[in-house]
């Protein structure tokens, strides 16, 4: 059981929230997981549904690059949750098992294809020491633009964030979720 109490609807808020509740409802169709927790301060969980939503709606990244960053940063901040979460949601963008197998060993990316190994490079740097080599970033920067980068740097700080409050708050994986190993 998490730490705290899950908000589940909009009962467990103030009348003057159900239009954040219903925000969450309307982008994951119930509220779960992080969301569960970010509701006791919905003015934040209204700000956190505002990049989720701009990830998926208006984001130049693909689906498939996103994916994978959301994997690496759950498994890289041990995100049980989140991993869980979005591992299906990564094999219909098409991320391949090799990749998915590779994430979850904390593999070196050096044998995946230049398109993802780069992208799992830079995002594994970057959520190990919060630093990236020049070299991984100048490969992104030159294939896909400033833009690009900083959509994929913003997703992959989105997911670590959504990893701290699930593991502090001890959000469990749902019930037949994808564990990640111990």
């Amino acid at each position: 059981m998490p730490r705290v109490a899950p908000i589940t609807g909009k009962s467990d808020v103030p009348a003057e929230h159900h239009a954040v509740v219903d925000g969450v409802l309307t982008t994951f169709g119930r509220v779960r997981g992080p969301y569960s927790i970010l509701l006791h301060t919905p003015k934040l969980a209204q700000h956190f549904l505002g990049v989720v939503n701009f990830l998926r709606d208006s984001s130049i990244v693909a689906q498939k690059d996103r994916s994978l960053v959301a994997l690496v940063a759950a498994r890289e901040r041990e995100g049980g949750y989140v991993w869980a979460a979005q591992i299906e949601a990564a094999r219909k963008a098409g991320v391949r098992e090799e990749a998915i197998e590779l994430i979850r060993a904390k593999g070196d990316p050096a044998r995946l294809p230049a398109e993802e190994r780069e992208v799992v490079a830079y995002a594994q740097q970057l959520v190990r020491t919060s630093k990236v080599d020049k070299a991984s970033f100048d490969a992104l920067h030159k294939r896909h633009g400033t833009q690009w980068l900083i959509e994929l740097t913003a997703a992959t700080g989105y997911f670590g964030m959504l990893c701290g409050i699930v593991n502090a708050f001890e959000v469990p994986v749902p019930e037949g979720g994808d564990p990640l190993p111990r």
